[in-house]
């Protein structure tokens, strides 16, 4: 891999690890992020225009409906658009800078500073301050929201919010991460989801760290580079499996929580079950 300071032009590697890795490095052959000027060599340079998902919504590889997903972005996080066409968005998501196309009917301009992040399960949005109130939409752990107090619920824009189903922004982190992970047990597996309605294995490892109020990269083998590795003696609750291109959740020293397209869907098992079907033994592996 080139070091960071040299010129380069075209697409890296995806699986490369980098400060110019394309998957959090927004650069095209024909345009980049203003800040990569300097490191790297095509014809136009923008700067990012920040805006908001009013949605969640795939983050797709190509700006076209059925490329395949390279992630997703929840309601509130921002994204910041630095090219659009055919209806698309091309910027990142600024939760991880992930870089992916995002359908422009998903984005907005931002209304107001957010405050909370739902979570950690979702979260139902009431008509009124009033849990027998009609329901009129749900949100997604991990998504944003500006909420003003009104006692036990929150108002946001869209409605209210019970104040159990949100975390405010600054809240400090918790070690309980593995914890939250449980409440993702049966979503279906989802290749680029980070939500109950779809998930996959980086992305609950993401999510749960992100509920904790732990910052966390996108995928496996970034969550890899960020964590040390440990023998498997000492494994315990909260480190993380990998294998190459999965990732898992240490409930105990034999225990995994992972979004598999085995089962399809978020499970507890035996790890030395898992490590079977991979045919190869996890490398432990822990976040500091």
């Amino acid at each position: 891999m080139k070091a960071a300071t040299s010129r380069i032009s075209g697409p890296r590697n995806s699986e490369a690890l980098g400060p110019l890795d394309p998957r959090t490095a927004a650069w095209r052959n024909d345009r980049a992020e203003l800040s990569l000027a300097g490191l790297i060599a095509v014809p136009h340079f923008a700067e990012a225009v920040t805006l908001v998902a009013t949605s969640r919504a795939a983050m797709l590889s190509a700006p076209r409906p059925d490329a395949p997903a390279c992630s997703e972005i929840l309601p509130g996080e921002e994204f910041a658009l630095l090219d659009s066409s055919h209806g698309f968005g091309w910027g990142y998501n600024r939760t991880d800078h992930y870089v992916g196309y995002v359908p422009l009917t998903a984005l907005q301009q931002p209304q107001a500073l957010a405050t909370h992040m739902v979570g950690p399960g979702d979260a139902l949005v009431f008509a009124a301050p009033d849990i027998k109130s009609s329901v009129v939409d749900i949100l997604p752990a991990g998504s944003r929201v500006a909420a003003s107090s009104d006692g036990t619920f929150l108002k946001t824009a869209g409605g209210y919010l019970h104040s159990r189903h949100l975390r405010p922004s600054g809240a400090p982190a918790t070690d309980n991460w593995a914890d939250v992970a449980l409440g993702f047990v049966g979503s279906p597996y989802r290749w680029g989801g980070r939500s109950r309605a779809g998930i996959d294995c980086s992305g609950l490892v993401q999510m749960a760290r992100l509920l904790a109020g732990h910052p966390c990269r996108r995928d496996s083998d970034m969550q890899a580079a960020d964590t040390v590795a440990v023998g498997r003696a000492q494994a315990r609750r909260g480190d993380i499996a990998c294998w190459t291109g999965h990732v898992g959740i240490l409930l105990s020293g034999d225990t995994l929580i992972h979004a598999n397209a085995h089962w399809m869907r978020c499970t507890v098992e035996p790890l030395a079950e898992v490590g079977a079907r991979a045919g190869a033994d996890p490398q432990i592996r822990r976040f500091s």
